[in-house]
């Protein structure tokens, strides 16, 4: 992922998670339509007599936030400090959300209980792992006088937060006077909204939105086909969607294929990692909630998509409705650190990719202190296949290219920093002043380099055309290289006289592109 960009002390990302930068737990306040989830699991092994339809035999009824309280529940488990606001029957399912959201110590003073009304449910039956149906209740009357009321406590209820999550799935209860309020207290803080229609909040010039793929199409009248590379038609329609949903910034899941983050400077591609299907739900929630979360505590917006990927492709792996919390990221990413491939492994791995059908992109390079540079480079490889290798050079090779005093960062911490990425599938190190061995062992499908010179100027070409491969050159972003940003934490650390200063604090640049308004 895109590390935050003072990475001279950084052994992994488990440091910067948002829980703990700097101490500061950030205020945020959800808005939106809540549910609870019920997950009922047991056996079958008989159809009914009145219809073919199976007969369950209950073990287990799971119950969970569900919707907007998914998301707050999120944000609780990711440090921050949150308030919850939306629409509950006087209900069994109602006061069982109300249980267990107050249990996770969310505040829960907006969410009103009001009399006739019944508490959106989706409840799963299950056997053997396997969905065989949902029935969902409840949630599709809002009185008009939950709204007014509602409208009229949001001052009072926002006046001290970092940030406000919107989220509007269509039950009605955050458009008209809602909106409205939201819309004249719009400004001062961090503003996320996950609506499936965006347009409709575009009177809050939000900071970010968060469409699914058909959503994004919906906005800008398009029709997705089944075999449309969805990443590349909305990423090249950038400047479209920051039009039609009236924000700064746009991030497009594309459930396994990751997300595409829009912004007026460019684009940022995040990369799902593949995991085995379960019976999982709400890792758009935990994706949304982690986002705002690293951006309500400073980090760049590229980074905090990064960091969120990282937290949705946690959750995937668990069945049911569950959460991402701060120590599940931070065992995550310290684990990534210690990802970096022996040869004997990486061979296997890549032998069984292959057998699978997929093209194997290979780069490498020392990758001492990432930087935008860095990041869309590597994002661009990812794009050429299906499984992306990056091939560190070790310390003493590091030393014996870019001389005394380098690596900033010894290779573990490299490996660590961008094993995190999501574009990144496999890291390795090599010891040897070129990467020939490595490509005459793994015979990657595409070799790519990032500079300004041709393939004939790179000695590894006949190696790559020789195990049939080709050489890719890819963009050079002139005043990002890591040689210019070592020159600017020196130069800082002279100017304050105080190294570790400088050393803490974030360069400035083209990653801020879409910073939280605080």
């Amino acid at each position: 992922m895109n590390a935050p960009q003072d990475l001279s002390r950084l052994r992994s990302l488990a440091p910067w998670l948002p829980g703990r930068l700097a101490g500061h737990a950030p205020r945020i306040a959800v808005i939106g339509d809540v549910m609870l989830d019920g997950w009922f699991s047991g056996t079958t092994d008989r159809f009914c007599r009145e219809a073919p339809a199976p007969v369950v035999d209950l073990v287990r009824r799971d119950y969970a936030p569900g919707g907007a309280a998914n998301t707050a529940m999120n944000l609780q488990a990711l440090g921050a400090r949150v308030r919850l606001a939306g629409l509950v029957g006087e209900d069994e399912a109602g006061e069982r959300l109300r249980q267990l959201l107050g249990a996770a110590g969310i505040d829960l003073g907006l969410l009103a209980s009001q009399p006739g009304a019944r508490t959106a449910t989706k409840y799963r039956i299950l056997a053997s792992d396997q969905v065989l149906l949902r029935l969902d209740d409840g949630g599709k009357t809002v009185p008009p006088d939950a709204q007014d009321r509602l409208a009229a406590a949001l001052p009072a209820w926002l006046a001290d937060t970092d940030a406000v999550v919107v989220c509007d799935y269509g039950s009605g209860l955050l458009h008209g006077p809602v909106r409205d309020a939201l819309a004249a207290l719009a400004g001062g803080r961090l503003t996320v909204v996950d609506a499936h229609d965006p347009a409709l909040w575009k009177a809050l010039a939000p900071d970010v939105v968060t469409p699914n793929a058909q959503e994004a199409a919906s906005l800008l009248g398009l029709r997705l086909g089944p075999d449309s590379d969805r990443a590349e038609l909305l990423g090249s329609r950038g400047p479209d969607l920051l039009r039609a949903a009236g924000a700064r910034a746009v991030v497009v899941t594309l459930d396994r294929e990751g997300t595409v983050l829009l912004t007026e400077g460019g684009s940022h591609r995040t990369w799902a990692r593949p995991a085995t299907e379960k019976q999982a739900s709400g890792a758009g929630d935990t994706f949304v909630a982690c986002l705002t979360v690293a951006r309500a505590a400073g980090l760049p917006l590229s980074t905090a998509a990064d960091l969120a990927q990282n937290a949705a492709d946690i959750v995937v792996r668990r069945a049911g409705t569950s959460v991402c919390t701060t120590l599940d990221l931070e065992l995550h990413l310290t684990a990534l650190a210690d990802t970096a491939l022996s040869p004997s492994e990486l061979a296997s791995r890549i032998a069984a990719d292959r057998a699978a059908g997929k093209r194997i992109v290979l780069t490498n390079g020392c990758f001492d202190v990432l930087h935008r540079g860095h990041t869309r480079y590597l994002n661009q490889a990812k794009a050429l296949g299906d499984v992306l290798v990056v091939a560190l050079n070790g310390d003493a090779s590091v030393t014996r290219l870019k001389g005394p005093g380098r690596p900033i960062n010894p290779v573990h911490d490299r490996a660590g920093v961008i094993a995190a990425l999501s574009c990144v599938d496999y890291v390795t190190v090599f010891d040897t002043d070129t990467p020939i061995p490595l490509i005459e062992a793994l015979r990657p499908d595409i070799y790519a380099k990032g500079g300004d010179y041709s393939p004939e100027m790179l000695q590894e070409t006949p190696v790559v055309r020789a195990c049939g491969g080709t050489v890719r050159i890819l963009d050079y972003v002139p005043d990002h290289s890591t040689s210019a940003v070592v020159q600017r934490i020196r130069a800082a650390q002279g100017q304050e006289g105080n190294p570790g200063a400088a050393a803490r604090r974030p360069l400035s640049g083209p990653e801020e592109e879409a910073g939280a308004r605080r």
